[in-house]
Parts: structure tokens; sequence; C-alpha cells
């Protein structure tokens, strides 16, 4: 993924009005992340730990989504696996929801995906973070097909928020 400033982040949210896009936290370290390692950059707000946000680039532009965990601690022992990168937490999995794009979302229509808490999908596959004993099941994929599955999975989460 390309390094994408606060400027461009904010102006990436589908889901969201621009006034909510302004006002949204945004972290302070965007120089300091692996963009080379990053397939999507994900965090929390670190004020709001309910509230969470993503930015992937699709189709060459950038794309953001607002989500929100709707469980509240509940997956804090149970061994759950993220739909994203396929990869299996115990404790480290939650439930996120983001309101749909336009009129769906603004009559309260949203979309939910089980997702790492931590929302670093990218850096998981690739091994660069570990998710305990377990966390990465044996696959006869290669890093590039496990890469490309985690987009895809991606990239589908965003076609339905956006109502595509």
């Amino acid at each position: 993924m390309n390094p994408l400033s606060e400027r461009e982040i904010r102006a990436a949210f589908v889901n969201c009005t621009k006034g909510e896009a302004k006002r949204l936290y945004v972290p302070r370290d965007l120089t300091e992340r692996p963009w080379d390692d990053l397939d999507f950059l994900g965090w929390r707000d670190p004020q709001a730990p309910d509230r969470a946000h993503l930015v992937a680039e699709l189709d060459g532009r950038p794309v953001g989504v607002r989500l929100r965990s709707s469980d509240a601690g509940s997956w804090q022992t149970r061994r759950s696996m993220c739909t994203l990168c396929v990869t299996v937490h115990t404790g480290g999995v939650s439930l996120l929801v983001a309101p749909r794009a336009g009129k769906a979302g603004q009559q309260g229509n949203s979309v939910g995906a089980y997702m790492c808490s931590d929302l670093a999908c990218s850096l998981y596959v690739r091994g660069k973070k570990d998710a305990g004993p377990g966390g990465r099941m044996q696959e006869s994929l290669t890093l590039e097909e496990k890469i490309g599955r985690t987009v895809a999975n991606l990239a589908a989460f965003v076609a339905r928020v956006r109502g595509a």
C-alpha cells in the first residue's frame, strides 16, 4: 500500500459525512507505519476503543470505512477466526460493524464481519506479528496467495458497505 497523508485518509471515507470524517481520530504515526507490508491501514480510536477505521487502496484509490465494535469484550476467552486474513486468535477477534454508505446507512443498515481486533491482518499474514500458538493454520497457499485472499475478502466487505 502506498503511504497516505491525513488529508487523503479523511477524504477516503465512504460511510460517514465529511464532518464526521474531519472529526475522526487519525493516528499521528503515519510516517512510521510499515506501508510496504500493509494491504490496508487499520486503527482503533484510543479515546473510544469501540470505534475503528480502515483505509484500503481499491481500484487504484483509497477507500475508508468507519467501524464500530459491537461485542464489548465477549470474545475474550474464545478462539475465533478473522474473516479477512483467516488468522485464529484467543480474544483477538471482534465483530466490527460498518454503517452502509448512502441512504441505507442513514436508515440504520449496517454490515458486519469478524476481524482481528487490532486490524493488523496484513502483519499476521506476512508473519510480522504473532497471533500465538495455532494462530496461522498450515496451508499450501503461497504468501502472495494469502495476501490476495486477504485483499479479496477486504474488497468484498467494502463492496457490501458501499452497497455494490
